[in-house]
């Protein structure tokens, strides 16, 4: 690698890192929040099986799976045109993003919510609580500690996908990219540049993840010592 491309390299990491502070992490924290919301709500009327509701929830997790993001990312966009919408790149990209990855994680939540023994809402029943109650403060709480996994997962493959947003003119670190490599047609260092900032972002949600499993393993541990004391 000669001393212009390494110069290159320095110049532009900052370039490319400052687009992903600013666009794609707040892309990926804000679309995240609202798919997990998404995903919970479609979970929970899935494992209730309430009437019409839990068919349009397969109907909607049937499509989001089984088309392309990058082609729902095109027809939030130019469809939101289309209607008379005048919805920023940014402001699609979020509620692509969450539909998206909400289809996804509903199925994680809602397999795991099937994990959890159904004695535990006889038992909260017996003690005068409502379903909500028992949803809210019983089934849920365990569930989500059995999803964390996979719902980390789903975080860094948001924070990848991110990169598609660049096609809707979201101005993050692929694009930054894009128009650097653009200019200076040194398409393989750079690209090689931004897969390692992707990388070290995934890495830290890795990290947090772990930690997250770890500490909810020590409250696990906790709490069955506590009940058979």
């Amino acid at each position: 690698m000669s001393a212009d491309t390494l110069k290159l390299l320095a110049e532009s990491f900052t370039k490319i890192l400052i687009p992903g502070l600013a666009m794609t992490v707040p892309l990926t924290i804000i679309s995240f929040i609202f798919a997990v919301i998404i995903a919970v709500i479609v979970a929970v009327i899935q494992y209730a099986k309430v009437p019409v509701l839990s068919q349009i929830a397969r109907v909607y997790i049937w499509i989001i799976r089984g088309t392309p993001l990058l082609v729902q990312l095109m027809v939030g966009y130019y469809g939101s045109s289309a209607l008379g919408f005048k919805a920023s790149g940014f402001t699609v990209a979020i509620i692509v993003f969450a539909i998206n990855e909400g289809a996804y994680c509903a199925e994680t939540i809602r397999g795991c919510l099937e994990g959890v023994p159904k004695g535990q809402l006889e038992a909260g029943y017996c003690v005068g609580m409502n379903y909500v109650s028992i949803m809210w403060h019983v089934v849920l709480p365990q569930a989500f500690r059995t999803a964390v996994p996979a719902l980390g997962n789903s975080l860094i493959s948001m924070v990848k996908d991110t990169s598609l947003a660049s096609n809707i003119t979201v101005a993050e670190m692929f694009l930054a990219t894009r128009q650097i490599a653009g200019r200076t047609y040194q398409f393989l260092p750079l690209y090689l540049e931004v897969a390692l900032i992707y990388l070290l972002f995934s890495t830290f949600i890795s990290y947090i993840q772990r930690l997250t499993e770890k500490r909810l393993g020590r409250f696990d541990k906790t709490s069955e010592n506590e009940g058979r004391s």
